[in-house]
Parts: C-alpha cells; structure tokens; sequence
C-alpha cells in the first residue's frame, strides 16, 4: 500500500485530531485512507486505500489544515473535483524582514483586504507562518493567487480591487458560456 508521511506544525496537531478524534474519522471515512498522527513530532503519515483520488484529497486536507484552515472549511476539498487548495509561500518572493509587513498587505486593515479576496473571489484564504493558502474553485483560487501575488508585489490595494472584480466578471461569464453549452 502506498503511504506519505506530511510533517505538520505542533500547534495543528489537535486540530487535525478534532475532538475525540472527530476529524481524523471523518477524513478517514471520506477518503478510505488510514491516517496515524505522532502528536509528538507532528508526522502524519497517510495510507492509501482503494481510491487513488481520495489519496490525494487526504494529503491536500492535511496540508489544509496544516497551513491554517478550520477544518470544516478544509473537508471542502473533499466535496467535488474542481476544489483545490494551493499555497504561496512568501519565503521564495520576499526577505524574512519584510516578511510581516507583506503579510499585513496581504491581510489588510482589520482584515479587510483577506475578507474582500474571499468574498470577490468565492474563496476561502488563510495567513500563517510563510504560507498563503487558498482553498476554492480551479479559476476562482488562480485569480486570487494573482491578486495576491500582486499585493506581494506592492500593487495598491485599489488596484488589486479592481482587478478582482474584472476577475469576477470574467469568471461569471465563463460559467455562463459553459453552462449554456452543457
């Protein structure tokens, strides 16, 4: 049987577990793999079972979780095909001296900037360590990767605004035009 083994950090460990081991089931369950946990050095090694795409819906689930993500929001993964997580890790873009200043920028005043990706974007987005990771549809998640990425690149928040919202104008009639030929 094919195995991985995903390092994570020791602060995510129990939110990997859940409450009584409520999470670590429900992937279990979802995926047909067999996950082992070693609380004390954070390894989590996934077996694979029967279903090949379940294998790697499990690992990108951990990774999920392992960069930030409530877990509700990380089992989204699990639901269709076309939902994908994806991380940016700010270490190969900038300087460890900028490295809280662009994740500012990123997560904005109060929070703004984070909440108006996610809204615009329909995606869901998470800030921790030196990762940025979203969680989201196929499209929706690589205009937001763009967008952030020019928020990195020290883009005005306006300008990132307005090229989110071209995006999802973009996005829309994507879905429109595929819906009506389906």
């Amino acid at each position: 049987m094919e195995s991985i083994e995903i390092r994570i950090p020791p602060d995510r460990v129990g939110v990997l577990i859940g409450k009584e081991g409520e999470v670590k089931k429900r992937l279990e369950e979802k995926t047909g793999c067999r996950i082992r946990i070693d609380s004390k050095n954070g390894v989590v090694e996934i077996t694979r079972g029967e279903d090949a795409v379940g294998f790697l819906k499990a690992k990108d689930v951990v990774n999920a979780i392992a960069r930030g993500f409530n877990p509700d929001v990380a089992m989204r993964i699990l639901d269709d095909d076309f939902t994908i997580l994806e991380s940016i890790d700010l270490s190969q873009y900038i300087s460890p001296k900028a490295m809280e200043r662009i994740k500012g920028r990123i997560i904005g005043k109060e929070g703004k900037m984070r909440r108006l990706i996610e809204e615009t974007l329909n995606v869901h987005v998470s800030i921790y360590d030196k990762y940025v990771s979203i969680i989201g549809n196929v499209e929706n998640v690589s205009a937001a990767r763009e967008a952030i990425m020019m928020l990195i690149d020290g883009a005005q928040h306006s300008t990132v605004q307005r090229f989110m919202e071209r995006k999802k104008r973009e996005i829309e009639m994507h879905s429109m035009d595929w819906h009506m030929t389906a």
